[in-house]
């Protein structure tokens, strides 16, 4: 079953038809972003992007996604998301949306995160996290069609995104924090594969 995930087109030959795509991603691909939840569609934490619109892996068959875009939590940050799994990245460097340069040494490198990944770091609206993911995938879909979206707009967006921590007034925040990044001229797109290898910005720590 072929499909682009994160900008690269793969064959998940092992996977059954109907194999849950959150199984194939987090099992087959490796990717750990979305995350199982409540196996229903009901929580949101297993969240993706099928073709820029939210939807609920872990109730969607894999042949559903046959000839489409998925992306996943490390796609809108491929390049942050490649240093993390490969330690590549020092407990001491800062993710932020700043502008920098590819030219500083790799331990050094700070890393472009898509704008509502920041707005979450600036309104620090995780706490176990295990929500996050959903929320994110929800919010980036949202900005990339309504990059001026209104509050309710959000709210709406989030619905049925469950979050058992109580972080909701700081995920609103951040909600928020994207808005005005966005305003201020970061891209809300979701990044494509020609724009991953030149996602990563870098600057001296």
């Amino acid at each position: 079953m072929k499909f682009t995930l994160n900008g690269q087109e793969v064959d998940a030959q092992s996977a059954t038809a109907d194999t849950p795509l959150l199984y194939v991603l987090r099992n087959d691909m490796q990717l750990n972003g979305p995350k199982f939840g409540c196996g229903l569609g009901e929580c949101g934490a297993c969240a993706v992007l099928i073709d820029g619109k939210v939807a609920r892996s872990c109730s969607v068959p894999l042949n559903a996604v046959a000839g489409k875009k998925v992306t996943t939590l490390e796609g809108l940050s491929p390049d942050a998301s490649k240093a993390a799994s490969t330690k590549a990245l020092q407990d001491r460097a800062v993710l932020d949306v700043s502008a920098a340069k590819n030219d500083a040494p790799a331990a050094s490198r700070t890393y472009t995160l898509h704008v509502v990944q920041q707005a979450f770091v600036d309104a620090q609206a995780a706490q176990c996290g295990y929500c996050t993911n959903g929320m994110v995938m929800a919010l980036v879909a949202l900005f990339n069609q309504q990059p001026k979206a209104t509050d309710d707009e959000i709210k709406h967006a989030l619905s049925g995104h469950l979050c058992r921590c109580g972080t909701h007034v700081e995920i609103m925040q951040a909600a928020a924090r994207a808005r005005e990044l966005i305003a201020q001229g970061h891209s809300p797109a979701i990044p494509t594969a020609a724009a991953a290898g030149a996602s990563t910005q870098a600057k001296a720590a």
